[in-house]
């Protein structure tokens, strides 16, 4: 069985852990990242992904089945980052309430009209 391929954005506490827990089973594959600062130093081996530099791009990649939204707010970026993978079919994953809270409802429905 193939991994699934998980785009992740947002590498701080939160994005870190998940990101080294989601690396200690073999079915799942980080492909690539995005975060704010790729400079920050962080506990965690980044060698084998593709950086993202704009959190959107995750969207349209062809090797990420599932996004992974921990950046927060309610707004932009987040907002669309999961509007677009939701668009293109991808599954998200988001632990976001305050951007589900103002376009909770929206992003069903975008997710109900292209089969998520």
């Amino acid at each position: 069985m193939k991994p699934i391929r998980v785009g992740l954005a947002g590498l701080g506490i939160v994005g870190s852990s998940v990101y080294s827990i989601l690396q200690a089973h073999p079915s799942f594959q980080i492909t690539a990242v995005s975060a704010r600062n790729k400079l920050k130093s962080r506990d965690i081996d980044l060698r084998d992904v593709v950086w993202v530099e704009n959190p959107i791009d995750l969207a349209s990649r062809s090797d990420v089945d599932v996004v992974v939204e921990l950046m927060g707010g309610e707004g932009d970026p987040a907002f669309s980052l999961i509007k677009k993978s939701l668009e293109a079919h991808k599954s998200v994953v988001t632990a976001n309430k305050a951007l589900l809270a103002h376009h909770g409802l929206e992003l069903a429905r975008i997710a109900e009209e292209n089969k998520v």
